[in-house]
C-alpha cells in the first residue's frame, strides 16, 4: 500500500508578548521565548525540534519563523535548507502562518499527513506525547477527511486555555479515545472551566494532525479570501493581512470535520505565563530529584554485600 508521506510543521513565529519580562531577564534582551532556554539546557525550539524527531523524519519537517527573528533563528536552523524555511515577513497570527506553511508542504510533498506543533509547550513525559502522535498518524489514515486535534486531560479549570467538549466516541480499531469535537469553549470565566473540569473535558493543546486537502477543505469553507490572498500573492500579501487566531477563525466553526483524541498523562503545559514556566521548572527538577534518588537507592543495593550466613 502506497501510505501518504508524514510532515511535521514548527509553529515558531510568536512574539511572545506576554512572557518578554521574564525572556528579558533571562536573555537579556527581547528574544522570543521559543528562542529562550526556560526549561532545560536548551531552547523551547531546540526542544520542540528534538521531540518531533522520534516520529517524524528530519527532512520532512518545516520550520515556520518570522523575518524579524532571524539574528535569534539562524543558528539554530542553519542547517535547514530554505524550502523547508518558512520566513514571514511580520506576524500576522497563527491563522496566516498555518496557511503559508500548509501551501508550502503541498508544493514539497502534494497531499501528505500534516502534523503543526507549536513550540511553546512543555510535556513532563515526552514520550507519551510522541506515543500518541504516531498514534493520531496512524489514526488519520482511516479518517482521511478529518483533521485529529490532540486535548489533554484537565488537570485543574483553566480560565486561560481553550477547552473542547469530546463527543461521541468513535468505532476506530486503534484506539478508544478517539472522539468527534463537540464544541469548543475558548477561555471560559471560572465558574464555567469548573463545569468543564468536573465533565471530563479537555485542554485544547492546538496541536494538529491531517492530511493537507482536509487542511484547505476547512480553509476554503472558512477564510476564503486569506487563503486566496497567499496562494496567489504569497508574501506580499502579508501587508493587508489582518492578524488572526486559527483557533477563532477556523477550528470554531469547523467542528464537523473535527475529531479530538484525549492524551493521557503527558504532563503537557503551554508556556504562556510566569507562573506556568516556574511550574514546569519546579515539577521538572522535582522529577530529576526523584529519579536520583531512585538511582542513588538502586546504586546502593547493588553495593551492599549479601550475606549468606556463614
Amino acid at each position: 500500500m502506497n501510505q501518504p508521506q508524514e510532515w511535521a510543521v514548527v509553529l515558531a513565529g510568536g512574539d511572545g508578548t506576554r512572557l518578554r519580562p521574564l525572556t528579558r531577564l533571562i536573555a537579556e534582551e527581547g528574544r522570543p521565548k521559543q528562542f529562550c532556554k526556560l526549561c532545560g539546557e536548551t531552547s523551547l525550539l531546540a526542544q520542540t525540534r528534538s521531540r518531533l524527531a522520534f516520529a517524524f523524519a528530519p527532512d520532512r519537517t518545516v520550520f515556520t519563523v518570522v523575518q524579524a527573528h532571524e539574528r535569534f533563528y539562524s543558528d539554530e536552523l542553519k542547517s535547514i535548507p530554505t524550502s523547508r524555511l518558512v520566513a514571514q515577513p511580520s506576524n500576522k497570527g497563527t491563522t496566516a502562518a498555518i496557511i503559508s506553511s500548509l501551501l508550502r508542504v503541498i508544493r514539497l510533498a502534494g497531499d501528505p499527513v500534516i502534523g503543526f506543533f507549536p513550540t511553546d509547550h512543555h510535556y513532563a513525559r515526552e514520550l507519551r506525547f510522541v506515543a500518541t502522535v504516531r498514534l493520531a498518524l496512524k489514526a488519520v489514515r482511516f479518517r482521511p477527511e478529518n483533521i485529529i486535534l490532540l486535548g489533554a486531560a484537565a488537570d485543574y479549570p483553566e480560565v486561560e486555555y481553550g477547552w473542547i467538549e469530546p463527543g461521541e466516541r468513535l468505532d476506530c480499531a486503534l484506539t478508544k479515545s478517539l472522539h468527534r469535537v463537540g464544541r469548543f469553549w475558548e477561555k471560559p470565566p471560572l465558574h464555567f472551566a469548573r463545569k468543564l473540569h468536573e465533565s471530563e473535558c479537555l485542554w485544547n493543546t492546538f496541536v494538529m494532525i491531517g492530511r493537507a486537502s482536509a487542511f484547505l477543505k476547512i480553509l476554503k469553507a472558512s477564510v476564503p479570501g486569506l487563503l486566496l490572498d497567499l496562494l496567489t500573492d504569497g508574501e506580499a500579501a502579508y501587508a493587508g493581512i489582518t492578524p488572526g487566531d486559527f483557533s477563532q477563525q477556523v477550528l470554531s466553526v469547523s467542528s464537523r470535520q473535527l475529531d479530538v483524541l484525549r492524551m493521557k498523562n503527558t504532563g503537557w503545559s503551554d508556556l504562556g505565563t510566569p507562573e506556568r514556566v516556574r511550574s514546569a521548572v519546579a515539577h521538572a527538577e522535582f522529577d530529576l530529584q526523584r529519579r536520583g534518588a531512585a538511582s542513588c537507592a538502586n546504586l546502593q543495593e547493588v553495593a551492599t554485600p549479601t550475606h549468606s550466613g556463614k
